[in-house]
């Protein structure tokens, strides 16, 4: 039998991890290679070539490659973007500079707004007018757009976004500037608000549209120099990359719409959390990816991941739909560093692949979060990567001595310290996560992935009151297993704003008209009748409110009996989140949003084997509460389903390690992973 082998990729900040599925056997496997920041799809082929030594599979056995990127994300906190330019209505040249003046800290003297991604010289106006009905009040001025795009030549411009006042209600003088902008600026891309967030508020809806446009001409030339390589060394791959959304897309639509990208990695975490919350019967987990230079939380609440209508990435709306996710800088290669005030902090710098922590040899001298659990004894320096990677303690113990010594502590005080204020500030960040939902972390589970996150999962659910920390099969490559599930997802939308009540009657119409266009991009992705399939939801919101809720929808019963299912579920969440409601007040809608989901095929996987008796391998000394302590060290494949591992102890594997603080005990579940509790006296 031909091979069928599925690869999912996670290029992280550090290491890029992946997944490999033989649909076969049902065999996964995993493997983690260093990221290459320069050009991030030589890390990728490397481990795919390294997995195919290590595995045994032809390069053209691999059927489907669906791929996790932050290229976008980091274009834009580098700000590595090409010159871009605005058009909008004449009289709203001003949106982007601005903005909203929302204080997103309440307490600052002086507001720090975000620096405009396009400059005011490079916003233009033209005149034309749509009201919010749709209706053309002014025709489009079609030879004032014609010596926009002459402007718009002579500066050199390299991608143009064109966001007009209620385009979304009609996009007509949208089509007819970018047709114009099109044949006089050829090579140019072109973004059209109305295609890419065709929703209310003029601010987050040019925010979203520059920022695609500018990211066009960057994600489209790493799209075309991946499918080269690819075409040449997986001939027969299926290429996807992964979105915001959770779900994936071909290439061609993400290099349309690269700004869907922006949470594309990190997505992937959050749907394996999904996943794993079935397999385990665990309805609430607030999952938690440690990377080498990011801590990302996302939260299953019922057995589902939340969803927001608008994100940020670096103070910057997105107004596109995506998972929700709290990102913080603090991962394995964060660094350490003293401020004015004598106070050790923690990031959000990270030092990255290269040089990577003081203890990687690779000429890193500052300490990080890696070189403290080095020195701490919670990381083996011989097994770490697997073996492949081994660590110079030496360097980190000279890292950690010029703070030492700034600060007149011992080295192994330091390291003490520097993770005390990291698992303080993980904590602080789930717990917000937590909070702003009106959640109690009590009433969840803590699930820990990402490389670095298992020796600080357990103390950070101390911190948190969780009693209950799982730590899944492939930990370290958690993101890139979630991926490896994903379905093909496009998100559509229609604004209708108005008494929920009134404008009920027509959304069938819409919902129509919205099918349709999902219908077609998933024609667009080939994919057939029988494994399509729609999740509805509507933006609700208190007349008078100047924020909405997303509501699911079990489908398109817009009765009044529909109505009433779904302004009470609206109700329910409001005293969820803000702990009131007022179901006296009427109810408006501001959104109709469809999730076109196009399956892909889920080969079972192999279930694991039985664990064996849960014997000790060694011990070493490993510093916790009181010092340094003689630990246990054991093999993940070594701890049992019925003799539950008393803490303190250390469990490895591969590309990972966790530690288990006294008062905890860890038991392997049937699916692989490992389910630590706490005693009720601790």
């Amino acid at each position: 039998m031909d091979q069928d082998i599925r690869i999912a990729v996670d290029i992280g900040g550090t290491f890029t991890d992946i997944e490999i599925l033989d649909a076969a056997s049902g065999a996964i496997h995993q493997i983690k290679t260093p990221s290459t920041p320069a050009d991030p799809s030589i890390g990728l082929l490397t481990g795919i070539r390294q997995a195919s030594e290590r595995f045994g599979f032809p390069m053209a056995a691999v059927q489907y490659l669906l791929h996790g990127t932050t290229i976008a994300t980091n274009a834009v906190l580098e700000r590595k973007l090409p010159l871009g330019a605005v058009v909008t209505t004449a009289g709203f040249e001003d949106v982007m500079q601005i903005g909203r003046h929302g204080r997103t800290d309440v307490y600052a003297i002086t507001l720090a707004q975000p620096e405009p991604l396009v400059a005011r010289r490079f916003c233009f106006g033209v005149r034309e007018r749509i009201n919010a009905a749709g209706e053309i009040t002014v025709p489009l001025d079609e030879d004032g757009v014609r010596k926009v795009a002459a402007e718009l030549a002579r500066a050199g411009v390299k991608s143009v976004a064109v966001c007009l006042l209620h385009a979304y209600a009609n996009p007509a003088h949208e089509r007819r500037i970018g047709a114009i902008l099109a044949d006089l600026l050829p090579g140019v891309a072109i973004t059209l608000a109305s295609d890419i967030s065709p929703e209310i508020r003029e601010y987050e809806r040019m925010s979203t549209t520059a920022l695609n446009a500018m990211l066009v001409p960057i994600v489209q030339r790493y799209t075309d120099r991946l499918a080269g390589r690819l075409k040449e060394e997986l001939p027969e791959a299926q290429v996807y990359l992964v979105q915001s959304n959770g779900g994936v897309s071909g290439l061609a639509k993400a290099g349309r719409e690269p700004a869907r990208l922006l949470l594309s990695g990190p997505s992937g975490g959050a749907a394996a959390a999904r996943r794993l919350s079935a397999e385990l019967a665990e309805p609430n987990l607030v999952a938690v990816d440690m990377g080498g230079t990011s801590f990302d939380v996302s939260v299953v609440h019922d057995g589902e991941v939340s969803m927001v209508n608008e994100g940020e990435v670096d103070g910057l709306p997105v107004r596109l739909p995506m998972v929700e996710m709290r990102t913080i800088g603090a991962g394995g290669g964060s660094i350490a560093w003293v401020d004015e005030g004598g106070r050790l902090r923690i990031g959000p710098h990270s030092a990255g692949a290269d040089p990577g922590p003081a203890c990687y040899g690779k000429g890193g001298a500052k300490l990080t979060v890696t070189d403290a659990n080095l020195l701490l004894g919670r990381l083996d320096g011989a097994s770490f990567m697997g073996g492949a990677m081994p660590l110079d303690r030496d360097a980190a113990h000279r890292a950690a001595r010029e703070i030492a010594d700034r600060l007149g502590l011992t080295v192994d005080q330091v390291a003490a310290g520097v993770i005390d204020v990291a698992n303080s500030a993980l904590a602080t960040a789930t717990r917000l996560s937590l909070f702003e939902k009106g959640m109690d972390p009590e009433d969840f589970a803590l699930l820990s992935f990402g490389g670095a996150g298992g020796v600080h999962a357990c103390e950070v659910a101390e911190e948190l009151g969780i009693r209950r920390v799982i730590f899944p099969a492939h930990a370290s490559t958690l993101s890139a297993w979630g991926i490896l599930w994903s379905d093909i997802a496009h998100d559509l939308g229609a604004t209708q704003i108005g008494l929920f009540a009134d404008l009920a009657p027509g959304l069938a119409e819409t919902a129509e008209r919205l099918v349709a266009e999902a219908w077609t991009l998933l024609d667009e992705d080939g994919v057939p009748e029988a494994a399509r399939r729609v999740e509805w939801a509507v933006d609700l919101r208190y007349a008078g409110q100047a924020f909405d809720l997303r509501v699911a929808l079990d489908g398109t019963d817009f009765s009044a009996g529909g109505v009433a299912r779904a302004t009470a579920a609206f109700h329910a969440l409001h005293r969820q989140r803000f702990s009131y409601d007022e179901p006296d007040v009427p109810v408006e809608i501001v959104a109709l949003r469809l999730k076109a989901v196009g399956g892909l095929a889920k080969p079972v996987p192999a279930q694991g084997i039985d664990a064996g008796p849960g014997t000790a391998r060694r011990d070493r000394p490993v510093h916790g509460r009181h010092g340094a302590v003689a630990t246990p060290v054991r093999d993940r494949d070594a701890i049992s389903r019925t003799d539950p591992l008393a803490g303190p102890a250390i469990v490895e594997e591969p590309y990972t390690s966790i530690y288990l603080p006294a008062g905890w005990t860890v038991l392997t579940h049937a699916s692989g992973a490992l389910i630590a509790d706490r005693s009720a006296s601790h």
